[in-house]
């Protein structure tokens, strides 16, 4: 090998602690083995959405392919106009299908009323028109926050196991299969820069 070659190797060594670049090769195919392609993960979702629907009774009309672009759009930091546009319909709706699937944003939580009171009326079993009054505010928005509740509580109960799922099958689909190799190269690309800049020195 020539001496850039064997600079770039001996800074390979020094880095990772292996002695040839095939057995670290090899380790980062396995580690990207484990992970999950983007069409598998899709799958595994919309598997989780099934369950989640014979689990409970959603309030939006989505099917089990719109409920997986609503989990996608929302782990991709879309907001519900941009799911809503992706899907043909209206922000309110995609908000409904959200919390279906347990996916709560913060600022779903902030609420011109006081939310722990609403929830303690919700888990004393407070009527909704009486949940209004207690709280001197009107049916509608109640109604909304009393929903953001509800789906934080269904979340909790199931120890936040279809939310965990979600976010780990989308990690690993994007994360994994979309940057590792960017950031792989990316590294040896550096390690190529600064044995060149040395040898130009």
């Amino acid at each position: 090998m020539d001496e850039q070659t064997e600079e770039l190797r001996d800074l390979f060594v020094e880095t990772t602690g292996e002695e040839t670049v095939t057995a670290d090769q090899s380790e980062d195919r396995g580690d990207l083995g484990d992970a999950v392609s983007a069409e598998e993960a899709e799958t595994r979702i919309r598997e989780l959405v099934g369950r989640m629907r014979e689990r409970y009774a959603f309030q939006s009309g989505f099917d089990d392919g719109e409920l997986v672009q609503v989990v996608t759009g929302f782990y991709a930091d879309e907001d519900d106009a941009e799911i809503a546009d992706a899907l043909g319909t209206d922000a309110e709706s995609v908000l409904r299908a959200r919390l279906d699937l347990h996916l709560v944003r913060e600022r779903d939580r902030e609420a011109p009323l006081p939310m722990d009171e609403l929830r303690e009326l919700i888990v004393d079993d407070v009527a909704l028109e009486e949940r209004a009054d207690r709280l001197d505010a009107d049916v509608e928005t109640v109604e909304r926050y009393s929903r953001v509740i509800d789906a934080e509580r269904r979340a909790t109960r199931a120890n936040h196991r279809f939310t965990d799922e979600f976010a780990e099958l989308l990690t690993d689909a994007d994360l994994r299969d979309s940057h590792a190799a960017d950031a792989r190269e990316s590294g040896l690309e550096e390690a190529a820069e600064d044995i060149e800049t040395n040898t130009q020195l």
